[in-house]
């Protein structure tokens, strides 16, 4: 609940900025090992938005896909966690390049 909060802040400050009266759409992209639960983040989004400008907003939620990178043999591949060994050459050493995003894309006001 409380990132649902958080994120309608950045998006009503925004639109305050633009002065706008209501948000009309608001995308936002999270990664598969960000450590947000897409039903929970949808069911805060619905119990929050009726008392805020995102009223009656679209929310667009772009699901990044996970992936490392292996330190030892320069291997990208998909992964489901930050624990995978490289599939290429099994190190340890790898860290995970996309799919921990939380961030505001993009909000469209009227």
């Amino acid at each position: 609940m409380s990132i649902v909060v958080s994120i309608i802040d950045i998006a009503e400050n925004e639109a305050k900025k633009a002065h706008a009266e209501k948000i009309s759409e608001l995308e936002l992209d999270i990664g598969t090992v960000s450590g947000i639960e897409l039903n929970a983040l949808n069911f805060a989004f619905e119990s929050v938005k009726p008392q805020t400008m995102l009223k009656n907003a679209k929310i667009k939620i772009n699901i990044i896909y996970a992936k490392s990178k292996c330190e030892d043999c320069s291997f990208e591949y998909k992964t489901d966690n930050v624990y995978n060994l490289c599939p290429k050459c099994n190190s340890y050493r790898t860290h995970i390049i996309q799919g921990k995003e939380m961030k505001v894309k993009s909000i469209s006001v009227d």
